[in-house]
């Protein structure tokens, strides 16, 4: 059976910001989303992340320092939730789908860091199963295309809808069914098994940062650095 068929479970996080050394998660979601239109089932957080949340992110996804400072409960144990979640999904064989993977699981990554918190890489067995990035794919299957690619983008190019952008199971819901949508148009990704899916898209993803590595060099930026690794930035001490 083809990924594109069978359960997904999809992953987003909202944010303090885009700095993944440095920002901290507010809002989080864990959502199973079968192929056959069942209402998905999601599982979510609300962090007092222990900083204040600005004002541009707040304006994003909606969240105040001081509504997560009442609702939202201690970072630490919240995060540990949340990394046990993603990595019994990686754990059981099912694709966890991240749209832009490198951020959200670093994110993640450094938090369980901050907080003296095993992260999700040191819990996952031989033979954990794939983790699907459709930024990531739809850059490899259709790379010429203008345009932006963020989600909703991606979301209306391949005819999925997203009524809610930047709540963290509206976004994670509308990843799943564009990877979905995106395996079933383009046979070259649809057809692979998730171990291949996988390594493929960490090669697809070293190839990206090497083209826009190259375009900076070009243009106004040459000095920027670009990470190639994914899913996660590697850790520097």
């Amino acid at each position: 059976m083809s990924w594109i068929s069978g359960p997904l479970v999809a992953f987003d996080l909202e944010t303090t910001g885009t700095d993944i050394e440095s920002d901290r998660i507010v809002t989080a979601a864990v959502v199973s989303v079968d192929a056959d239109g069942r209402p998905p089932e999601p599982r979510t957080w609300l962090l007092d992340p222990g900083v204040s949340i600005p004002h541009q992110a707040s304006a994003i996804h909606g969240i105040s320092t001081e509504h997560a400072r009442r609702h939202g409960v201690s970072a630490a144990p919240a995060i540990e939730e949340i990394t046990s979640t993603v990595a019994d999904v990686l754990n059981s064989g099912t694709p966890l789908v991240v749209m832009n993977a490198r951020y959200d699981l670093s994110l993640l990554d450094r938090e369980c860091r901050r907080h003296g918190i095993q992260p999700p890489a040191a819990r996952l067995r031989a033979g954990a199963s794939p983790v699907i990035d459709p930024l990531v794919l739809d850059k490899h299957v259709d790379r010429y295309r203008k345009g932006s690619r963020n989600l909703r983008a991606l979301c209306e190019h391949y005819g999925v809808p997203l009524d809610d952008a930047h709540n963290a199971v509206a976004d994670a819901v509308a990843a799943a069914r564009a990877a979905r949508s995106m395996g079933a148009r383009h046979a070259v990704i649809g057809t692979l098994a998730p171990t291949e899916l996988h390594d493929l898209q960490i090669r697809a993803a070293a190839e990206q940062a090497a083209s826009l590595q190259r375009y900076l060099r070009r243009t106004s930026n040459p000095a920027a650095t670009v990470e190639p690794a994914w899913p996660v930035v590697p850790y520097v001490r």
